[in-house]
């Protein structure tokens, strides 16, 4: 009897130490939230270089091309917007809570308000807001006779915003059937 006790008293603190060692290891994915503030600074050269680009040709730019550099604009914010909602609500979800900071005047209001359920779905309403610039992108160089667009790449680009689209409305349906109002 002494025995049993003494194996099952072993036997829990084995698993409250993995316990501990599980719950430790989602630090693990601080690096990578990190990387996601690299990647930031990447599409921040990219705008830039972007809106030097459509100043630099403005004289000589086509209405079509002051859209089409604008869209790219608005591309790379809604990527970044992305990045951010995703490496805030993941770190405090997944790793830890940003005490610090929730008392700062600046801090977004959906900050630990945004859940997985909620990610996910903004993630999809974000791919679908990216999908459809790109396509709308390739519809003005289309409308354009530019020879980079074809009707072969047209129409699978539309068929990926269409599976992007029907993809937000199956994950809004299911979470709205899973009881999350």
């Amino acid at each position: 009897m002494a025995e049993q006790k003494k194996s099952r008293v072993m036997l829990e603190k084995f698993e409250s130490q993995f316990e501990h060692f599980l719950f430790t290891s989602r630090w693990l994915m601080a690096p990578v939230y990190l990387g996601l503030v690299f990647a930031l600074v990447a599409l921040l050269y990219k705008f830039a270089k972007e809106i030097l680009d459509l100043f630099t040709g403005l004289a000589t730019a086509s209405s079509g091309k002051l859209i089409i550099g604008v869209l790219s604009l608005v591309d790379v914010a809604l990527i970044m917007n992305l990045l951010i909602i995703v490496m805030f609500s993941g770190y405090e979800n997944f790793v830890s809570r940003m005490g610090d900071l929730h008392d700062h005047e600046d801090r977004p209001d959906w900050m630990g308000h945004i859940g997985f359920s909620d990610l996910k779905i903004k993630l999809i309403g974000s791919m679908v807001a990216i999908s459809g610039i790109e396509l709308l992108k390739m519809f003005m160089l289309f409308s354009q006779n530019d020879d980079h667009v074809g009707d072969r790449t047209l129409i699978w680009m539309v068929v990926i915003h269409v599976v992007f689209l029907f993809s937000g409305l199956f994950y809004a349906l299911m979470d709205r059937l899973g009881g999350k109002h």
